[in-house]
């Protein structure tokens, strides 16, 4: 066994004591996503681009509210994050130049994640490629550095950017995701993976854009791995490893016809130009682009509009001084021009695409670069040199692969990629619920399946009822996770986003404080990640300024957990929140019970005072009052669904668990080698949320159990340990039943909820929300 607080073997997650470990983690935080000095949320447009002078000094959050998150993100059940930072963090004031103090304030904050116990792993977060390209990730320069002209963005449509949007309260919802298939994304995101085959008069400092861009990635991921390599008390103990650059995306590397939309983009909302017409109204040309919208039955074609730049480039113009930023441009790439148009794609003078299939196939080897192409080949390039920066300063380190979303995984079974501590991390959303944000019970698509092939006809793909659309999500996880195993060979599958978004229904929950659909829609994606096998799955997202008018402050997502205008989960632990400094938060109420160390010495924990409830009915020090309707009424964020029973660790191999809401139920099953010893029991989080120890029953196969309240790990958690026999054993836990707020169109009618078990062979859990 190594020596490392986590390791990989045999495909599974490890501790020192062999146990095998389920990484149930949670994405922290969504702020880090936006610049806190200034603070500067999506829907601000002020100095937003004087984008050089932004810092992420207060990013996820502040060192004296950090002991209240992690606190509390320990007490919900969680054990891991998914750590967000984004290039733009590390290097926003220009090539080169590094944020130390933003590094040393992640250090800090990762020292404090560390003593509440938990596995934490890097993310070098983006979206569409950059704030200023409507999403997160890459600091402005880069934009410049590829000779666009983030300011002409918003008058040509090279980018949908919440910040320019003239009416920013009625951005389209989910419209920033259909930026990487406008100029802006599809031309850097090209540049990024492959532009010396493409565009090879692209030179900056004499070396291609894709060697430019990828390096000072690179080297800034390296650049802060390395200094947490230096703090010399973070590696392995917290920080067990790193991924790779957030759902990658391969720009217009593969277009078969650059004319039309390829087959393979489902997402159609708002305009929805083919890359053709992006490099006409790039260059100024006014074109008439068809509109969409997202149904409940998927995408529908809504009319046209007339996009006219009035004669404004998307591109630097012509003279633009590159002396800013230190670079030297090479004078074969003209500036105040399309840079397609300079490679010959298509004809300035008159308007004519002239080679429609310019990336279609790659031209050192001629093959077609479909996804599977591409993924084998310009990412494993990506992949290996991302892997060689962040292991020659945290040796050994676990390498979470991500690869294109809902793509195929790179063929690298058996080859030298086949890394042995490697974990492969795909991406799922229901998407059906997150573009309408409604929680749709009576049908949904197998969207794995779809995009598999699987169906002759998509109408095959339709499951019908809330028992099948659950079966369907759980499925759709196992597909991706065997394709891993298949295609990467035998590693964890690890899920680092699925969610769901709060503001259903036109944000009906925010009215009423009856959050049953969100309840619904969450319970049956953590069904799903549970039934599916993988070794772990990590929520979207916790976000420290979550407000109902806003959501998470970014392009108008809502899929926090907590939120400042609602109340925090009930829980009966002591440890409500761990003692911070009021004095520098805005998140608790004046009054607040919060619990610090002087307490804990003078408190007697009994049974009594183990039943006390929090007092602050929210994390906000006020209501958003820029909308009291919504904000009058404040509700618990569907805790039911986020709140649950899981196997921390196992001696021996997690063969099956999973909870059923509905009925309080909570089922495992292990098969051990060897019984259980008595210093690495089977360690089970039970929430006294949902199994208040008095009202608790447990039933097992073999062995012998106990619950108790442990407080290793910086909060008081209710653990039931289990010390099982050799061989395959099972446990059931039940808690008492509770009736949670009824979704709209669900009954209490024993016959129907017969009926629904009936025709499943299920529990009724697994069938319905109540």
């Amino acid at each position: 066994m190594a020596s490392f607080r986590l390791t990989i073997e045999d495909g599974q997650f490890r501790d020192g004591q062999g146990r095998q470990i389920v990484l149930r983690g949670i994405n922290v935080a969504g702020d880090t996503k936006l610049p806190s000095e200034p603070n500067q949320p999506s829907h601000v447009g002020d100095d937003f681009f004087d984008g050089d002078n932004v810092t992420f000094h207060q990013r996820p959050f502040t060192k004296q509210d950090a002991p209240m998150h992690f606190s509390r993100i320990r007490r919900f059940g969680f054990n891991t994050i998914r750590y967000l930072f984004t290039w733009e963090a590390l290097e926003a004031a220009g090539p080169g130049i590094y944020d130390e103090e933003y590094i040393q304030h992640t250090i800090e904050v990762l020292r404090i994640a560390k003593s509440y116990g938990f596995y934490v792993f890097m993310d070098p977060h983006q979206d569409v490629w950059s704030r200023f390209t409507g999403g997160s990730g890459a600091p402005m320069w880069t934009i410049y550095a590829c000779g666009l002209n983030p300011q002409s963005f918003a008058a040509t449509e090279a980018a949908i950017v919440h910040n320019t949007y003239p009416e920013p309260d009625s951005f389209p919802k989910m419209i920033w995701s259909t930026n990487y298939y406008r100029l802006a994304a599809g031309t850097i995101f090209t540049f990024f993976f492959a532009g010396k085959d493409f565009a090879p008069k692209c030179i900056i400092n004499g070396v291609n854009i894709q060697d430019y861009l990828q390096g000072h990635f690179i080297n800034a991921c390296a650049h802060l791995a390395k200094r947490i390599h230096e703090a010399g008390d973070l590696e392995n103990e917290v920080v067990i490893g790193w991924e790779s650059m957030n759902e990658p995306n391969r720009g217009m590397t593969g277009y078969v016809d650059l004319s039309v939309i390829p087959k393979e983009h489902p997402l159609k909302k708002g305009t929805c130009p083919t890359m053709w017409q992006t490099f006409l109204t790039g260059m100024g040309r006014a074109c008439e682009v068809d509109t969409w919208d997202m149904g409940g039955l998927g995408p529908y074609k809504t009319g046209t509009k007339l996009v006219d730049p009035h004669g404004e480039f998307a591109w630097l113009p012509e003279g633009y001084d590159d002396s800013r930023y230190g670079w030297k441009r090479d004078a074969g790439w003209k500036l105040g021009e399309c840079v397609w148009a300079q490679h010959g794609v298509w004809d300035i003078a008159t308007d004519t695409l002239l080679k429609k299939d310019y990336f279609a196939k790659n031209p050192n080897t001629g093959k077609t670069i479909d996804y599977p192409e591409f993924t084998n080949t310009y990412f494993l390039d990506f992949w290996r040199k991302y892997s060689k920066a962040c292991r020659a300063h945290h040796k050994d380190c676990i390498m979470f692969m991500q690869f294109p979303t809902l793509e195929l995984p790179p063929q690298i079974k058996g080859t030298e990629d086949d890394d042995p501590k490697m974990a492969f991390t795909p991406h799922f959303y229901d998407g059906i619920t997150l573009m309408t944000k409604h929680w749709n019970s009576s049908w949904n698509v197998d969207v794995v399946g779809v995009l598999r092939g699987k169906y002759w006809h998509p109408a095959f793909a339709i499951r019908i009822g809330e028992t099948a659309i659950r079966n369907c999500l759980r499925d759709q996880l196992a597909t991706l996770r065997q394709e891993g195993i298949e295609r990467t060979g035998n590693h964890p599958c690890l899920m680092t986003e699925f969610g769901i978004p709060y503001d259903m229904d036109d944000k009906k929950a925010y009215k009423t404080g009856d959050y049953s659909s969100q309840s619904a829609a969450l319970d049956a994606n953590y069904f799903a990640a549970e039934g599916s096998g993988m070794e772990g799955y990590c929520l979207w997202v916790y976000s420290t300024t979550n407000d109902h008018e806003r959501g998470d402050q970014w392009n108008g997502e809502d899929l926090s957990i907590v939120s400042v205008d609602d109340k925090l989960p009930e829980t009966s632990s002591i440890l409500s929140e761990t003692a911070f400094d009021q004095s520098t938060t805005s998140l608790v109420k004046p009054g607040a019970t919060v619990v610090t160390s002087e307490t804990l010495e003078d408190a007697e924990i009994n049974p009594g005072n183990l039943q006390r409830t929090l007092t602050n009915p929210s994390i906000s020090s006020a209501p958003s009052d820029k909308d009291p309707e919504l904000a009058n009424a404040p509700g618990y964020r569907a805790a039911e669904a986020f709140i649950r029973p899981t196997p921390s660790a196992v001696a021996g191999r997690l063969v099956s668990s999973g909870f059923d809401l509905r009925k309080c139920t909570f089922n495992i099953k292990v098969s051990a080698p060897q019984a259980a010893t008595d210093d690495a029991p089977t360690i089970i989080f039970l929430p006294e949320y949902h199994f208040p120890k008095p009202e608790c029953e447990i039933t097992v196969s073999g062995g012998r159990w106990e619950i108790s309240l442990d407080n290793s790990q910086g909060t008081l958690l209710q653990l039931l340990r289990w010390w099982h026999p050799e061989g395959e054993h099972t446990l059931t836990a039940k808690g008492p039943i509770r009736k949670y707020n009824l979704a709209e169109g669900s009954s209490d009618d024993p016959s129907y909820l017969e009926q629904c078990q009936a025709g499943t062979g299920m529990s009724m859990g697994s069938c319905c929300i109540m």
